[in-house]
């Protein structure tokens, strides 16, 4: 049973199960691992680290520490009490949109693809195919977001840089939308959001492409790309100064922990802070060498759980009133013992998504799949209620009746 701790109650002879951090927010090649020395401790300080989880069984123990289910518990319990007080902005359904939806993530890669090659080149971002692909995100996103956020978390190992800062882009127009940020603002904002990894394009490709984490020489190189990205967003000629500060800001925690400035809460930018928590939601949902994404009610709970220090609590919140309690792709158990898998938002209720539901717990074996809206009553489709979110492996599900769409073109990878 592993136990949350704060980093100032570490001791050599603790054994660390879980850094409780991003990945790529820390020096460390590896996630878990026995505390021998004072000096780890301070490492982890430095590296902006605030909460473990320490494994009693393998290592000194706190008796006084909530166990990780504890930890657990109350963090879904106040999600949920999130949830309730949402007031989701009306859509149209979402099979109303995804075509358009899917077309529209691949002009993004495409764009992205190539004004990173154009920057290597030597050529300015070119401002004014940027504007119009913003545009027509937030458009996509006003009509339904979850068309385009439920494409954005297919991920390709060679092409990650740019979809997810496609991704990144989608996710803060719609929150800044969300949010009620006026059309510009939601505009600037988005700009930043899909531009936030620009800098990337000065950063070695044995270092951008590596297949694993890390060094901590290799990690110092890579924190780089946020002020070279700056250079290149300044250097450009019709790029709004909110837009370059909230790229710029993408990797600034509020506890002062972030880089490249170590700013506070007061001094980051509202569209930093959104452009920080997209970044970060679409990172640990996406697979990589070195670590398995994250869910997306899984990433949901350690936003929740970093806002403690790293984000803002209140943006964290409207955050999740966004992209929902019960994210697109989310399995969740129902109170008859069936299983569905979340594939709309109620523009009604977070606690009360579109579902296909699939599996029969009670029988251990797949039904066919039916369609339930929870909004509606008995005889209608719905008159059930959701329980919680669980996992295939609990379950030993590998077959799913509905996935989010795909796009079908594969975009070759060169950055030459």
């Amino acid at each position: 049973m592993t136990k949350k701790i704060p980093v100032e109650r570490l001791k050599p002879g603790m054994y660390i199960a879980d850094l409780n951090s991003e990945w790529m927010a820390h020096p460390f090649l590896r996630n878990h691992f026995l505390v021998k020395e004072e000096e780890t401790i301070q490492k982890l300080i430095r590296a902006g680290i605030r909460e473990v989880y320490i494994d009693p069984q393998r290592g000194l123990d706190v008796n006084d520490a909530p166990s990780a289910e504890e930890v657990q518990r109350a963090t879904e319990t106040a999600i949920v009490q999130v949830g309730e007080e949402a007031a989701m902005l009306p859509r149209i359904p979402i099979r109303e949109e995804r075509d358009y939806a899917a077309q529209l993530y691949l002009e993004g890669v495409h764009l992205i693809r190539e004004m990173m090659q154009d920057v290597r080149l030597g050529r300015q971002v070119a401002v004014h195919r940027v504007d119009p692909l913003v545009r027509r995100i937030a458009e996509s996103t006003i009509r339904n977001p979850d068309a385009l956020l439920s494409l954005v978390r297919v991920k390709n190992k060679d092409l990650y840089t740019f979809q997810h800062s496609v991704a990144v882009g989608a996710l803060v127009v719609a929150f800044s939308h969300t949010v009620g940020l006026d059309v510009r603002q939601v505009h600037l904002a988005g700009v930043g959001g899909l531009l936030h990894d620009i800098g990337k394009v000065s950063i070695p490709d044995h270092i951008l492409n590596k297949p694993g984490r890390l060094t901590e020489e290799e990690f110092a190189v890579m924190r780089c790309h946020v002020a070279e990205g700056k250079k290149i967003l300044e250097a450009a000629h019709g790029i709004h100064d909110l837009s370059i500060q909230a790229a710029y800001q993408h990797h600034e925690r509020c506890d002062g922990s972030g880089y490249p400035e170590a700013l506070s809460a007061a001094t980051i930018s509202d569209a930093g802070k959104m452009v920080a928590i997209c970044d970060v939601y679409d990172a640990i949902t996406s697979d990589r060498v070195y670590h398995k994404a994250l869910l997306p009610h899984q990433a949901v709970r350690k936003l929740f759980e970093w806002a403690n220090f790293h984000f803002d609590p209140d943006r964290v919140q409207d955050f999740i009133r966004m992209i929902g309690i019960y994210p697109i792709g989310t399995l969740v158990l129902l109170q008859s013992g069936r299983i569905g898998i979340v594939t709309e938002q109620r523009s009604t209720s977070l606690l009360q998504p579109r579902l296909t539901v699939f599996y029969d717990t009670r029988w251990g074996h797949y039904i066919s799949p039916v369609d339930v809206d929870l909004s509606r009553p008995m005889g209608r489709g719905g008159a059930d209620e959701i329980v919680g979110p669980t996992t295939s492996e609990q379950w030993g599900i590998t077959r799913y009746p509905v996935a989010p769409p795909t796009p079908q073109e594969t975009i070759p990878y060169r950055l030459d």
